[in-house]
């Protein structure tokens, strides 16, 4: 029924408890694909013992980077089912039960998964425990939806998706960007839901030399890269003529993002009481919101990663009568 695709380069340190706790699942009728992505350390080693010992546990070889190793995983899988997981990382004996259990009642164009816990404490820099507070507080469908532009609200390890019907999408693309994230938005563009299962399932192991903290694909310049490509799928802004609320580096990348990707930016949304028309920036002017006339149905993205401040201008937006995702969208 699962085929858990785990690929692993150098993480001997970790993967000998990554592997025990997928023999210890409660639901057993799942397969472990091991992606040897070369490495040079004993990693191999402890893969090996498990396919001797358990039949459920196999070994394929790819050495052709991280991308490459997914998709091999794909297209090797037997299970109708695919679990993500990452080599340095435990799953919750109850982990493959509880999403088996939630993509068989939201089916086959559902992404499904689950809270998670960072660990251990004293390596979790303030910034990820933020983005876990963020992850396992949004929990309804709607609301995952509605926040697929703030951040990527499924981590990697926790993924649970059909096989197939990730295969039929194009499966994981080597675009110099987040390949979980890219997927994630090109599935719901193309219809998928999401939905979570209300429990830490997955402990995420934080490290500083992941693969996320140290590659290109992961910078927030690719992130809104990502975002431009697919924020025109948001129905409100189907149009490509935007404003930005904000002006600092968040609000800057993402204009030049979505620039690229064909939209127009009306004016930059300001705080302050500057007149309209007297600063601009990248020579699109700022306007003052309190002299913001937010009758003419053009929608608002809204960009800011300071502390409160899209909290601030969610109310104020909210204030004037526009709705989330109707009116605007969050897009830090």
């Amino acid at each position: 029924m699962v085929s858990v695709v785990m690929p692993f380069l150098n993480t001997g340190a970790f993967i000998q408890q990554a592997l025990e706790s997928l023999s210890s699942q409660s639901f057993t009728d799942f397969e472990v694909l091991m992606i040897d992505d070369g490495s040079t350390d004993d990693s191999t080693d402890v893969a090996c013992e498990f396919v001797r010992s358990d039949s459920r546990f196999r070994l394929l070889r790819s050495g052709s980077g991280f991308v490459s190793s997914l998709n091999l995983g794909l297209r090797e899988a037997a299970g109708e089912w695919i679990a993500r997981f990452d080599s340095d990382d435990v799953c919750h004996p109850l982990r493959l039960e509880l999403q088996l259990q939630a993509a068989l009642t939201c089916g086959v164009r559902t992404v499904i998964t689950s809270r998670v816990r960072s660990f251990p404490n004293r390596d979790v820099s303030d910034g990820y425990r933020i983005y876990e507070e963020w992850v396992n507080s949004t929990v309804d469908p709607l609301d995952i939806e509605h926040s697929l532009f703030i951040e990527s609200p499924v981590p990697h390890p926790t993924a649970f998706y059909h096989r197939q019907g990730v295969i039929e999408a194009g499966g994981y693309r080597d675009l110099g960007l987040p390949e979980d994230y890219e997927l994630w938005l090109r599935l719901w563009s193309l219809g998928y839901s999401f939905f979570r299962v209300p429990r830490v399932l997955v402990g995420w192991r934080e490290r500083s030399d992941r693969l996320s903290r140290n590659s290109s694909c992961y910078s927030l310049t690719s992130f809104y890269r990502t975002k431009a490509e697919y924020l025109e799928h948001v129905p409100c802004l189907k149009g490509k003529k935007v404003y930005i609320a904000g002006t600092g580096q968040c609000a800057r990348r993402l204009a030049r993002e979505i620039k690229k990707a064909g939209f127009r930016i009306e004016a930059f949304l300001s705080p302050g009481d500057e007149k309209s028309g007297e600063r601009s920036l990248k020579g699109i002017p700022i306007v003052s919101a309190c002299r913001w006339d937010s009758s003419d149905g053009i929608p608002v993205l809204v960009a800011s990663r300071q502390p409160g401040a899209v909290a601030a201008i969610r109310g104020f937006l909210e204030e004037q009568g526009l709705e989330n995702w109707k009116d605007f969208v969050i897009c830090s």
